[in-house]
């Protein structure tokens, strides 16, 4: 297997919400995406991401729709600097992301905040002063 993720696919309740959510609130631009479709997909950097209503992911992949609490995963944006990290971060919250641990200086050496999108999708906004991950 080549180690790279190609695409990452966030079950969402509100198409239209999550769709404003990044593309209107954090400017991530659409890509190939039919505005009557049930996807919506945003090219990044080495990766894509995309937005599928949850039920339907949940049919695709075989399994009960019903998840409850942590789900084990962040999804992280990498930041230049503190400034940063706190620009981007007051972005999301401006864009409707609810503040789940402000930035601040982290026990491993580096400077993070997490925010939620709007189906509680954990974004982890970071400066890593020991390797760029930008």
């Amino acid at each position: 297997m080549k180690p790279k993720i190609g695409l990452i696919t966030l079950g969402v309740s509100d198409l239209k919400r999550s769709l404003e959510f990044y593309r209107d609130g954090l400017g991530l631009e659409t890509y190939g995406s039919d505005p009557d479709s049930d996807v919506i997909f945003f090219a990044l950097e080495g990766t894509w991401l995309a937005l599928y209503p949850k039920e339907s992911l949940a049919k695709e992949a075989g399994v009960s729709p019903n998840g409850e609490g942590f789900p084990g995963i962040t999804l992280a944006h990498n930041a230049k600097s503190k400034a940063a990290v706190d620009e981007v971060f007051a972005e999301a919250i401006a864009a409707g992301a609810m503040a789940v641990k402000e930035p601040k200086d982290a026990d491993w050496g580096g400077y993070s905040g997490y925010f939620a999108d709007p189906d509680n999708f954990l974004w982890e906004v970071a400066y890593n002063p020991f390797i760029d991950l930008t």
